[in-house]
């Protein structure tokens, strides 16, 4: 059974640049998108995602807010920040606030891809 996705991003280009690379993936499918933090966490309650990948920087709340709530509401949900963050405190924020990896929009999404396999699978392997 393929493990869910839940995208969140306030640009529309990459939520569907990203939905389109994880359902090329038969192990994965998305199974909603959000275009902020508190959109996120309502659509993270309604479909119980077993991932969420989360932007950083986004209108009405931020990545690192909604983690933070996240992590409250599914502690065994890892949270994946794909962003163009750059510097060491944003870095050490996300992890302090629960994010498993950090991934940055400048490398290839085929990174994000490996990094989601590693986090959902990593019990099989």
């Amino acid at each position: 059974m393929a493990k869910t996705i839940l995208i969140v991003d306030d640009s529309a280009y990459v939520r569907q640049a990203l939905c389109g690379q994880f359902e090329r993936e038969s192990e994965f499918e998305v199974c909603g998108e959000a275009e902020n933090g508190k959109e996120a966490i309502a659509k993270a309650r309604e479909l119980h995602p077993d991932l969420i990948v989360l932007d950083l920087s986004m209108p009405i709340m931020n990545g690192l807010d909604a983690a933070r709530e996240l992590r409250g509401l599914m502690p065994h949900v890892p949270l994946i920040m794909y962003s163009l963050f750059g510097d060491a405190f944003a870095e050490q924020q996300a992890r302090l606030v629960g994010i498993s990896e950090l991934v940055s929009k400048s490398q290839p999404v085929a990174i994000l891809v490996s990094k989601a396999r590693k986090l959902l699978y990593r019990e099989a392997a």
